[in-house]
């Protein structure tokens, strides 16, 4: 078993699986007569293959216990998939670069702090939503269309924080 420990999510770290989205480091511009500030282009959303389209959901997930029991990772081959919490929620990102298979010595844990998402670029494996604390509401973004877009790969992993 792949026994992992969470380090903090930051940009340069998870810059080898996506994006992270925290509008505190980017550089934001004023809209709607000042009374907004938008913050703008923070992830690379990919959709590939022909008919692709991207998807706006929201997912409600149940918090995981501790330490947290992986029997797989997946991955999207044909599109990126963005999480953005709604209310704070921290969670659990694992992930793996992209490949054929996993190599267990490039799986990394991070945490993320309640204000942060993150967007997995088209074929990075990672867990499945895993968060902390309490119950979450997630903006998700990635893609629709034709086309096989999830594959699994058998790994049992153990993350502590």
């Amino acid at each position: 078993m792949l026994e992992l420990t969470t380090q903090p999510l930051t940009a340069e770290a998870f810059a080898p699986f996506g994006d992270v989205i925290d509008r505190r480091d980017a550089d934001g511009f004023p809209i709607n007569g000042g009374r907004t500030q938008r913050y703008h282009d923070l992830a690379r959303i990919e959709t590939l293959g022909e008919g692709a389209r991207p998807l706006i959901s929201l997912f409600v997930s149940q918090p995981v216990a501790l330490p947290l029991s992986l029997a797989l990772l997946e991955r999207h081959p044909l599109g990126s998939q963005a999480f953005m919490p709604l209310h704070g929620e921290r969670f659990i990102v694992v992930v793996a670069p992209p490949g054929e298979a996993v190599d267990s010595a490039r799986v990394r844990a991070f945490v993320t702090d309640g204000c942060q998402g993150v967007n997995y670029r088209a074929g990075t494996w990672h867990a499945i939503h895993s968060v902390l604390d309490v119950e979450g509401e997630f903006l998700v973004v990635d893609r629709g269309g034709a086309g096989d877009n999830c594959d699994e790969f058998p790994l049992e992993i153990r993350v502590s924080l």
